[in-house]
């Protein structure tokens, strides 16, 4: 079973995200944050926790770039577990019981991802607001591939 884990090759999620997840997190899309945006909602260091933040699941910080890794069972279990009591705290589920199915959902929608790729594959999420939501598209970098020009994010603090 695969999952990815927020990667960090310098400090730069510390300048473009509002909160930065912690290197070594396990690591979703996060995309629902987003779901109730607007382009009002799109300025400076949220802007870019929206177009190209993954979110880390302990922290609930953004991540610019995750790599594939396995993932054992418990740990499997413990991040469903965080991400349910997260959709309680955060955002109203009326109990663990009832975030669990969502969260599952999330962490294997990243599971799915994940499965066909090698370990330390590297995704970047993109996202734009569209009529109908949040769009987001994934390129993978495999590891022999990997290129910091490939991969860097030139943020705009607007």
């Amino acid at each position: 079973m695969k999952l990815a884990r927020t990667i960090q090759f310098d400090i730069s999620d510390q300048n473009i995200f509002e909160r930065t997840a912690e290197l070594d997190e396990w690591a979703i899309s996060g995309a629902f944050e987003f779901s109730n945006w607007t382009t009002d909602n799109l300025t400076g260091k949220a802007r870019q926790a929206f177009a190209n933040g993954w979110m880390g699941i302990e922290s609930f910080g953004r991540s610019t770039l995750v790599a594939v890794t396995a993932i054992s069972e418990r740990e499997y279990e413990d991040a469903i577990n965080r991400l349910s009591a997260h959709f309680v705290q955060v955002y109203g589920a009326p109990s663990l019981e009832a975030a669990r199915g969502p969260a599952t959902e999330e962490i294997n929608h990243m599971r799915q991802m994940c499965e066909d790729h090698e370990d330390n594959t590297l995704m970047v999420v993109e996202r734009e607001l569209v009529e109908t939501g949040v769009k987001e598209s994934f390129r993978i970098i495999k590891p022999q591939d990997a290129d910091l020009a490939q991969i860097a994010v030139h943020a705009d603090m607007e």
